[in-house]
């Protein structure tokens, strides 16, 4: 669970970045998981966009996602998602 303080760090951390997955008319999906999974161990902090067209609801799309790939929801924020997973190999963002 991470604390405000983390939160902030990685909210600040995300802003540059662009999303990089996007939640379309299927919604979320076992290939979509597999995929984000594997960018969160190689990135550990990313950014998911969700659709107009997309059947799901922004927030229950962030949980769904964090509970599949076993990652932290940072912020939702307009139809943009931030998620973070400490990464085991790759660890380049040291918390506050």
């Amino acid at each position: 669970m991470l604390t405000g303080k983390q939160k902030r760090y990685l909210r600040s951390k995300a802003h540059h970045l662009k999303p990089i997955f996007q939640v379309g008319k299927t919604g979320v999906n076992d290939n979509m998981v597999t995929q984000i999974r594997e960018a969160l161990e190689k990135r550990e902090l990313l950014k998911v966009s969700i659709l107009q067209n997309s059947p799901e609801d922004k927030n229950t799309a962030a949980e769904k996602l964090a509970a599949a790939t076993e990652a932290e929801i940072v912020q939702v924020i307009g139809n943009i998602i931030i998620l973070y997973k400490e990464s085991e190999e790759h660890k380049t963002i040291k918390l506050p």
